[in-house]
């Protein structure tokens, strides 16, 4: 925390440390994914990521499934390197390696000291908070994710924290009262959804409303991913809904017209326990590692952005890092 009470608090889209990631790991150290943003991480009072990935060197992969990724189990160093505090485990590949990746996930996350929501051994567990006190703020971490409903945690199975996006289902309201129930204890409630299908810059019909419904019910930041592209800013009573935040670490294939290789550090400013701005700092990914966008790059990605937000009512300046975006 700076002087005067200014926190400042980053959030990452997906971070997949898997096939390509993991091999160029194997000789590489663990600083390399985070490439030339890795200071500006390690600066912030707090770090949340969307892992998109097991940790594990054991499991077989999902029967029938496509895409199934996993880290070596030393990768962890990874996330501590970047000084990574929570990562939401509510996604459509944290059980690719099944219930013994998942597992081993947890125990090298409890290991490391990094905290996780949103998925666990039950229901219980994949629903509970994870909790950080930063310089006396207290944070609430809430994950939940609609894909992948068969991968749902029950009371006797593990899994993630699945709900529909309805706000009429009760399993959306379960979220809703989680929220109510954090917001009791907690100085800040952020609330991780790894919502929808891949690509598209536009919310879904859905997203707005069950987003405002979770701020209006306590939520102060929500942190949207899953569409692989960056979507448009909108804040709603003062607080920002993250509609997507895209991809920051991988190996995929690029679209050349979506371009799921263009994101942003999304850094959260407080003054005190009250949000005061968004910063967007523009990145790349380039060989399997984070990098800050230079140039006309920097600049398309941008006015790409910029747009993206104008058409949700958001109001968004230019800065030398990026963009701002006031919290009122």
């Amino acid at each position: 925390m700076t002087s005067g009470g200014q926190r400042t608090l980053i959030f990452l889209g997906d971070v997949m440390l898997g096939r390509l990631v993991n091999l160029a790991l194997k000789r590489l150290p663990p600083a390399y994914a985070w490439g030339d943003t890795l200071p500006l991480l390690q600066r912030a009072d707090a770090r949340f990521i969307n892992l998109e990935c097991a940790i594990t060197d054991w499991g077989e992969p999902e029967p029938g499934k496509v895409f199934c990724f996993r880290t070596d189990a030393k990768n962890v160093e990874v996330l501590r390197v970047a000084h990574i505090d929570a990562v939401s485990l509510a996604n459509n590949h944290v059980l690719d390696y099944g219930e013994p990746g998942l597992r081993e996930t947890l125990r090298n996350l409890d290991a490391s000291g990094i905290r996780h929501a949103g998925a666990g051994l039950t229901a219980l567990e994949a629903q509970q908070p994870a909790w950080l006190a930063i310089d006396g703020l207290r944070i609430a971490f809430l994950a939940a994710t609609d894909n992948q409903p068969d991968w749902e945690a029950t009371a006797d199975r593990p899994g993630v924290f699945y709900i529909p996006i309805d706000p009429a289902d009760e399993r959306f309201q379960r979220l809703v009262t989680l929220v109510r129930a954090a917001k009791r204890a907690a100085d800040l409630v952020v609330v991780s959804l790894h919502w929808g299908p891949n690509w598209g810059y536009q919310p879904l019909p859905e997203h707005p409303t069950a987003a405002r419904l979770l701020i209006e019910s306590g939520a102060d930041i929500i942190f949207g991913h899953s569409a692989h592209i960056f979507r448009g800013v909108e804040v709603y009573r003062g607080r920002p809904i993250l509609y997507s935040c895209g991809d920051f670490v991988d190996d995929y294939a690029v679209d050349q017209v979506e371009r799921n290789d263009e994101s942003f550090i999304f850094q959260v400013h407080l003054t005190g326990r009250k949000l005061a701005r968004l910063s967007l700092i523009p990145t790349i990914i380039n060989e399997f590692q984070a990098r800050l966008a230079e140039g006309t790059r920097r600049d398309s990605i941008c006015e790409k952005m910029s747009s993206l937000c104008r058409k949700l009512g958001t109001e968004v300046r230019r800065a030398a890092s990026g963009l701002e975006i006031e919290l009122r």
